[in-house]
């Protein structure tokens, strides 16, 4: 169905032929007028946005989404209570209070003849509780009896009740939520704002298009459908003291592709704008899926009457594969503003394409005692990228980098003019340049002694003497040190594997100085196939001429891992080594994994840093090893003993504990065997999604996997998480 390989089959080797790339890949249904589905609309929260004026403008250089995320309690949550039944008086009938919607009767008998007529009518107010907003219809209904009058006895009429009528007395509770934040503009979140994932953008930021949720999981997986996936609906926009005649226009940017996924022609973007008099959406724009290309204007004119109201809204909708990251369309600059014009197209800005990334070499996050103790990886190629979107040559300034630890200005660099546009005179016109600057002198990251971890705020400008939008000119980004060493920047817009049974994935590190690892932080990608019952060995190599050798730790087959999905955007899950740590000296070495099958196992792969001279894979057993062929970094990240997480590595690595899980595989109830004297304070069992299922206390020593589905499990003593042990049912 799709073009799922990218074409990033790269080598014409047999072994490259086995490195590729995927697009990446529990819908969860907001409640408001744009997402509403049917269902019970019990405990469910509903939103009430504030509503916005014109100018609206967004070039998505910050998110502007509103997150659904209130909670009962919070002061801008009402729970109200609607029932199914009130009288025409709006009196709530009782509970116990029942009717049938089916005639019922009232039986006649005089000397042995029955005479049936229908009991008279009732009329109520009847709603059915799986809309909202709740609606009440009045409905005539009957009374849940018939009546038997035998007129030949002194207590003539008998009445008997209905066993099930059909029309009882139920309630819902639900929250309403007002909203007033009048700098978001937009109700929803199923589009991912984000940074990366656009080719030269305009600007910083995007809103992008694809077949993943708001949580970065498939709507779809393991499926090949197409249809409706992500929406992006504005708040409401009064235009009811505008006429026809005005001259409103909006006007967007959209890209096919980006750095991911190209979509078909059977794939689109559509624009819809929503009619308030007639409750509906109509399409009024829509652009088919296509090959990469730059940035194209959309352009339309607001003059039919139906939408100049105080309930106007807009929406984009993408149409694709649901499966995963695929067919993937990026908006940027959307814009509506009176005034305006058919030729109005043009976008003047002077602005930051990516954000400024890491500022030490060769790594974008490392432990920030190893730094303490070696700062001196400040780094002398730190890449800009600017676009002059004026239309006419502008004349280039210096610019700055300022590093801040919190409100505290830290050191500053210079951005030479010259060099920001690329050693011209000028910055042409609409046109995206990069330059590298030297950040490796004049400034160190402060030590902090007292510290585990570090997070520094690197503040960007460049600019250009003409008016342009506000803070597009600048980039907030954030240098972090915590106890890991990375690579990646975070985000990933494809998905690397092997599709080779026994086949080995390392990424080869040169820690700062000698120091304890725990273990290793994947982010493992869903997408187009669920492989999270897939199984693979964590491994560390010893390096060897620069290739891995001699294995240092690899997990007993017995007892092997599987991708946990974090369920976040670009989440990373943290492997430990089993029941041990591993001291590793200031020398090369390889962190990666045997996978047991031929299945790729997809981690996440970040196409903005291009690190595949660091990623290594082998194809025969570790006999041979090859260096990648694909552009771009791996989501692997090395995890080291720090004050953060020192007891913790006591307590998981120095005090080993043994148990068994019998039988394994299971077909229902497993058995515990805590074979050591240790205090035994019961399990807890997740699913390989990370998903917490259920707990045993300390008095319970039987698991019961019977009315749970075929798949691999995880069981966590409570007190050593670390030995964790895979249970197969």
């Amino acid at each position: 169905m799709k073009k799922y390989l990218l074409g990033l089959l790269l080598s014409t080797s047999s072994l490259h032929a086995q490195e590729s790339l995927l697009p990446i890949g529990q819908r969860v249904e907001f409640k408001s007028k744009s997402t509403l589905k049917t269902g019970a609309i019990n405990a469910n929260f509903y939103y009430s946005f504030d509503t916005l004026q014109l100018p609206f403008f967004d070039d998505f250089s910050s998110n502007k989404f509103s997150l659904r995320n209130a909670q009962i309690g919070d002061p801008n949550v009402t729970s109200v209570e609607h029932f199914k039944m009130k009288d025409l008086s709006n009196a709530v009938y009782p509970v116990n209070v029942k009717f049938s919607s089916i005639p019922t009767i009232k039986r006649t008998v005089t000397g042995n003849i029955p005479v049936e007529a229908p009991n008279a009518t009732i009329s109520i107010q009847l709603t059915d509780l799986t809309q909202y907003p709740v609606v009440y219809t009045i409905t005539s209904v009957y009374p849940p009896y018939t009546l038997v009058d035998t007129t030949d006895f002194a207590n003539p009429t008998d009445t008997i009740w209905l066993t099930n009528p059909d029309l009882v007395q139920d309630s819902a509770t639900i929250y309403e939520v007002l909203v007033n934040e009048p700098a978001k503009l937009w109700e929803d979140n199923f589009a991912h704002h984000n940074y990366s994932r656009a080719s030269n953008p305009w600007t910083l930021g995007v809103a992008t298009f694809d077949g993943l949720d708001e949580t970065g999981y498939p709507y779809a997986i393991n499926t090949s459908t197409s249809g409706s996936a992500d929406v992006l609906t504005s708040k409401h926009i009064d235009l009811s003291g505008f006429v026809p005649g005005d001259s409103i226009y909006m006007s967007f940017l959209v890209q096919p592709a980006g750095l991911g996924d190209e979509p078909e022609l059977t794939d689109s973007l559509i624009l819809e704008f929503y009619d308030a008099i007639s409750d509906d959406w109509d399409r009024v724009w829509g652009k088919k899926g296509s090959a990469l290309t730059d940035f194209k204007v959309g352009h339309i004119r607001i003059k039919n009457a139906a939408y100049l109201t105080n309930g106007f809204q807009f929406r984009f909708r993408n149409f694709g594969a649901l499966s995963g990251m695929l067919d993937e369309f990026h908006l940027d600059y959307v814009n509506i503003r009176q005034g305006s014009g058919f030729q109005d197209t043009l976008f003047k800005d002077f602005a930051f394409v990516y954000p400024i990334g890491s500022l030490i070499e060769t790594y974008t996050q490392v432990p920030w005692d190893h730094w303490k103790n070696e700062p001196t990886h400040m780094k002398s190629n730190v890449e800009v990228i600017v676009r002059n979107g004026s239309n006419i040559q502008e004349n280039n300034q210096n610019g700055s980098i300022t590093v801040f630890d919190g409100i505290l200005n830290q050191g500053n660099y210079t951005l030479v003019a010259q060099t920001l546009s690329g050693g011209n005179p000028n910055y042409e016109a609409r046109t995206t340049y990069s330059s590298e600057h030297d950040c490796a002198a004049g400034y160190v990251f402060e030590d902090s002694p007292l510290e585990d971890e570090k997070n520094f705020s690197i503040f960007g400008v460049a600019t250009a003497p003409f008016p342009n939008f506000t803070g597009n000119d600048s980039s907030i980004t954030q240098q972090v040190f915590k106890d890991v060493y990375a690579y990646d920047d975070g985000s990933a817009e494809a998905a690397y594997g092997l599709t080779s049974a026994q086949a080995r994935f390392a990424m080869r590190f040169v820690p700062y100085e000698a120091d304890t690892l725990l273990g290793v932080q994947f982010h493992f990608v869903p997408t187009v196939n669920d492989v999270s019952d897939k199984l693979f060995l964590l491994t560390v190599w010893a390096d060897n001429a620069g290739q891995p050798g001699t294995v240092l730790y690899e997990d007993q087959f017995f007892f092997p891992r599987s991708p946990i999905y974090s369920g976040e955007y670009n989440g990373f899950v943290t492997y430990y080594f089993d029941d041990s740590s591993l001291f590793i000296p200031d020398a090369p070495y390889y962190v990666g994994f045997r996978q047991i099958d031929a299945n790729r196992l997809n981690v996440g792969f970040d196409r903005n840093t291009d690190n595949k001279s660091q990623v290594r894979f082998s194809l025969n057993g570790g006999l041979t090893w090859s260096t990648s062929s694909i552009s771009g970094t791996p989501m692997v990240r090395p995890v080291y003993s720090t004050l953060s997480n020192a007891d913790l590595s006591v307590k998981e690595f120095t005090s080993s504990i043994e148990y068994s899980l019998y039988p394994n595989p299971t077909s229902g109830k497993v058995s515990i065997d805590w074979s050591r004297n240790v205090v035994y304070n019961g399990v807890d069992v997740y699913s390989t999604f990370g998903q917490f299922l259920f707990s045993l206390d300390e008095t319970e020593q039987v698991i019961d996997l019977t009315d749970f589905p075929s798949g691999i499990y995880l069981i966590v003593p409570k007190g050593y998480e670390s030995a964790v042990q895979r249970l197969v049912r």
